[in-house]
């Protein structure tokens, strides 16, 4: 199995796993910059390169006779604004007239499949961490905020139709923030501060309808949690069936310890 590994825990955690299902051989392209050195005991052989590089991946791939393939963990944005891509890579970015994280990834995914590497969803290897409708950590929601999970998912459905983001945060039926590029962090952090110093924000992250789950699987984790925290937002909603929950275990001690709610919504 290849992995091309972004930064953060995912790669990490994608690699335990396959393991644990008997993948015999993990061959992973690492960013360098991005990438957690960790994935070098985990997978049994690691190419670094530099983020806009798609001949040398697809090529790491092909000599080491893998044909199918994962994309997984983040790419910092400020990172998309200092690519240095070598020949492949710029005729890819030249054909986009759009410029976004599904577009640039999707034509990775098709420029690996020319040369017979398949890039296949993470998911059946991860199911453990990706909880369904009815999960639910921490304090439990109080009737304000359940109308406002209901609310914010309707509102981040759009937003992500819209190719903005992927998360809003809202209090009393009222939009405080929005995700743009700078990421889900920031906005949390953006629409707490918004909330006045008594908190109680919701907020709540989704997956955009029409979803290509082989490259982009939402996910939050310890530090999403964390910030949470710090800056008043009292909920955290994810879609059920299409987020991940990374460090499972240690997030939901957070949770009860930080008393932040987390719940898996269908909207309903």
């Amino acid at each position: 199995m290849g992995l091309v590994a972004g930064s953060r825990s995912l790669p990490l955690i994608f690699a335990r796993e396959a393991r644990a299902a008997g993948v015999k051989r993990i061959v992973a392209v690492a960013a360098e910059g991005e990438t957690d050195r960790e994935i070098e005991q985990l997978a049994d052989e690691v190419v670094w390169l530099r983020v806009g590089q798609v001949g040398k991946m697809i090529k790491a791939f092909t000599d080491r006779g893998i044909t199918r393939c994962v994309m997984l963990g983040l790419i910092q944005p400020r990172n998309l604004f200092d690519v240095r891509p070598d020949l492949r890579g710029i005729s890819v970015l030249m054909r986009l007239k759009e410029k976004n994280a599904h577009t640039i990834f999707g034509a990775i995914a098709d420029e690996l499949e020319k040369d017979g590497v398949k890039l296949v969803s993470a998911v059946p290897w991860l199911q453990s961490i990706m909880p369904g409708p009815s999960y639910q950590v921490g304090p439990k929601p109080n009737a304000q905020q359940g109308e406002d999970v209901r609310f914010g998912y309707r509102m981040a459905k759009e937003i992500s139709r819209l190719e903005i983001g992927q998360c809003v945060v809202v209090k009393k039926g009222t939009v405080l923030a929005v995700e743009g590029f700078e990421g889900t962090d920031k906005c949390l952090t953006r629409g707490g501060e918004l909330a006045t110093r008594e908190g109680g924000a919701v907020a709540v992250k989704v997956a955009k309808t029409n979803h290509d789950i082989r490259f982009d699987i939402p996910c939050i984790g310890p530090t999403t949690l964390e910030i949470c925290a710090a800056h008043g937002i009292a909920v955290l909603a994810v879609e059920a069936g299409m987020t991940l929950l990374l460090e499972k275990d240690e997030m939901e001690r957070l949770a009860s310890q930080l008393r932040v709610t987390v719940v898996a919504t269908d909207g309903h």
